[in-house]
């Protein structure tokens, strides 16, 4: 079935809370969703972020990020008293956020709610039946409240029985720790049921929750911290490869990422139960999952930990089909897309169609004078695919537009058949919504015609990036109903 929606993470929502959550702000953007006649929200990975604020880079691939839990919601359940969070400067500017007085005060102020509910036995039992029914959430709550008595030095910094994960030490800090345990465990299951209830809201109303998913984790994770046997890590945990790209034209050194590679024969040994796990997980979390770089799982590029740049990386075989093969007899085969950007070669190709995944398109890379480019919508050879007009690691259209070469914004425009380039964000939401393939997707920021100041990430960089909030005026009536009424001409609305 035909479908569109809105790519727009949780972070993004606007509030007096310095970074969006998921209280009545994101209600109300469901509501919107549905007055622009959208069936589908994609957002970015819920985990919580670490190195650089990305979603991309964890501290867990299970956790979910503290910072989305509305604190207005806990006021209302008797956890927090209104002027225990509404007092706090939480931002200076309402349009990005500051990760660094979110990171001074939010748990502060959740500490709080926290002592408040394991004070009461009904609540601190339904924390035990949730840690029950989670199994991840133990050695997560560990993982981080080691970090909390470590100033939040990574865990190969520790001392070695902690690093090493010694079966004495690891109790003594079950014992000695319990309440920062405890606390953390709260969080999860707060964030949890704050995110169950959004979904089911935004699943009553017609509307379904794309969720993301990293391919990689970060080497400062409980994930790498609990089972080393999965990376390709030495006799001291030290990584022996990490992930990046090779150089191309667009960087001379390469892309290095810095993520351990995982050991996939190992992995393999085991069935890939890692994976089929993480994936059934996903696929609760969430309607739809999004499975960022793809192509890693064919080949991916091995660079030796150490080097300062991807120059010396090699391409490796990955374990293609095999993989998914277990993920589809485990998890069911439907609700995946596979993120296929970059060096797509035949074998990738022979992948994604044999996984029946749809791939992804994005219009920003189509606009090749010769019409070639297979990301024109005459170039798709099958509707099983989801194009973007943007994504979170590109530049807005219009931003792209501006830095674009003359000559490529005079095909564009003719392509598009508009006049000024002020005209192309629309113009490309609409040859989105027209084409052939099952899903289309754009950004608030393209609805609003906004340029690069609101782009979330430059990939590769560190510093401004996942930072750009939306604000209530953006969510205007005459976008909802522009956006609806192509949405109902192009066949894309829910029947």
């Amino acid at each position: 079935m035909r479908k569109s929606g809105i790519l727009f993470h949780i972070s993004s929502l606007p509030n007096d809370y310095g970074i969006g959550t998921m209280g009545k702000e994101a209600y109300e953007f469901v509501d919107y969703l549905e007055e622009c006649g959208q069936s589908l929200w994609q957002i970015l990975p819920l985990s919580p972020t670490s190195y650089g604020d990305s979603p991309y880079q964890s501290f867990s691939i299970y956790a979910g990020n503290p910072y989305f839990i509305s604190l207005e919601v806990l006021e209302d359940e008797g956890l927090l008293k209104k002027e225990e969070y509404a007092d706090i400067k939480w931002r200076e500017n309402e349009r990005y956020i500051d990760y660094g007085t979110i990171y001074d005060n939010i748990y502060v102020v959740l500490k709080k709610a926290y002592l408040r509910f394991i004070d009461n036995a009904d609540m601190k039992s339904s924390l035990e039946r949730f840690s029950a029914d989670n199994p991840w959430v133990e050695e997560y709550a560990l993982f981080m409240a080691l970090k909390t008595v470590h100033d939040g030095r990574p865990w190969n910094e520790w001392e070695e029985p902690l690093r090493m994960r010694e079966t004495a030490a690891l109790r003594a800090a079950r014992e000695q720790y319990a309440d920062e345990i405890d606390f953390q465990k709260f969080m999860q299951y707060k964030f949890l049921e704050q995110w169950e209830r959004l979904k089911a809201y935004a699943n009553k109303k017609g509307i379904k929750i794309i969720g993301d998913i990293p391919i990689y984790c970060a080497y400062d994770s409980c994930d790498v911290w609990c089972e080393p046997r999965l990376f390709e890590l030495d006799e001291n945990r030290v990584p022996v490869v990490v992930a990046g790209f090779p150089p191309d034209c667009f960087s001379a050194d390469g892309q290095l990422w810095g993520n351990p590679i995982y050991n996939w024969e190992h992995m393999k040994s085991e069935n890939y139960n890692w994976w089929t796990e993480r994936i059934a997980y996903a696929k609760k979390l969430y309607d739809i999952v999004r499975i960022d770089h793809f192509i890693g799982f064919e080949r991916y590029y091995a660079i030796p930990y150490g080097d300062t740049t991807a120059r010396n990386g090699e391409w490796r075989q990955g374990p293609s089909f095999g993989l998914f093969n277990e993920i589809i007899k485990r998890t069911g085969k439907g609700n995946i897309i596979a993120e296929d950007l970059g060096i797509v070669t035949p074998a990738v190709r022979r992948l994604l169609k044999k996984t029946g995944y749809p791939g992804m398109k994005v219009l920003q890379f189509a606009f090749d004078p010769t019409g070639e480019s297979e990301y024109m919508p005459q170039n798709y050879s099958s509707s099983n695919c989801a194009v973007y007009t943007s994504t979170h690691d590109s530049d807005t259209a219009l931003g792209w537009v501006e830095h674009n070469k003359r000559r490529d914004n005079k095909f564009c425009r003719e392509y598009l058949n508009v006049r000024k380039n002020a005209d192309i964000p629309y113009a490309l939401i609409r040859m989105a919504w027209q084409s052939t393939a099952d899903i289309a997707m754009t950004t608030i920021q393209e609805l609003c015609g906004y340029g690069s100041e609101a782009r979330i990430n430059i990939p590769s960089t560190i510093g401004n990036n996942w930072r750009w909030r939306a604000v209530k005026t953006d969510f205007s009536k005459e976008n909802a109903d522009m956006l609806r009424r192509l949405t109902e001409i192009c066949n894309r609305k829910e029947k």
